[in-house]
């Protein structure tokens, strides 16, 4: 039985999205695809091009959802399907939310209301930002603390937690 709830960690490019997707892929339901929630938006033409990529590398694998802002309803939307969710990714989410101007905290609690309410596993996907220099400006200091908060929540949730370091998994928690 997968774990209801896990947090996979890691820096860019450190192999967590291939990691998470695997896990999904292994929970899934007989007949039905598991859904991706993707976070990214496309701000400039490289940023359309990696979406593009990524939509290709899992097309046939996942049934896509696509979300830069209402990550809660969009999750209880994927996993009413009754197959497992991976979101990837939260840092992004959060750097939407502060684009945007949204109320993090709100967001943040409706996510949480519905991890709450949905019964089927969900993978969730975040970078790891607090290992480098502390940040030269208050808008990256921000970014940092609201992205460490978040993952630090989750963690306290989940039931699995694994950090991903070149390919890697280390297994923080379950």
């Amino acid at each position: 039985m997968p774990a209801r709830l896990t947090l996979v960690l890691g820096g860019a490019r450190s192999g967590k999205s291939a990691h998470a997707e695997a896990l999904a892929r292994g929970a899934a339901v007989a007949g039905v695809l598991p859904a991706y929630v993707a976070t990214a938006e496309a701000l400039d033409a490289e940023m359309a091009e990696r979406i593009a990529r990524h939509r290709a590398d899992r097309d046939g694998q996942f049934e896509t959802f696509e979300t830069t802002l209402d990550l809660g309803e969009t999750l209880r939307r994927a996993a009413a399907r009754g197959a497992p969710v991976l979101v990837d990714c939260l840092t992004l989410w959060i750097t939407n939310l502060m684009v945007h101007e949204r109320d993090i905290a709100a967001a943040v609690a409706d996510f949480g209301d519905a991890l709450d309410a949905v019964e089927v596993p969900v993978v969730l996907v975040a970078n790891e930002v607090g290992l480098g220099i502390v940040p030269d400006n208050a808008m990256a200091r921000r970014f940092r603390d609201e992205a460490g908060r978040l993952n630090q929540r989750l963690a306290a949730r989940a039931e699995t937690v694994l950090f991903i370091a070149a390919g890697l998994p280390l297994r923080l928690k379950g």
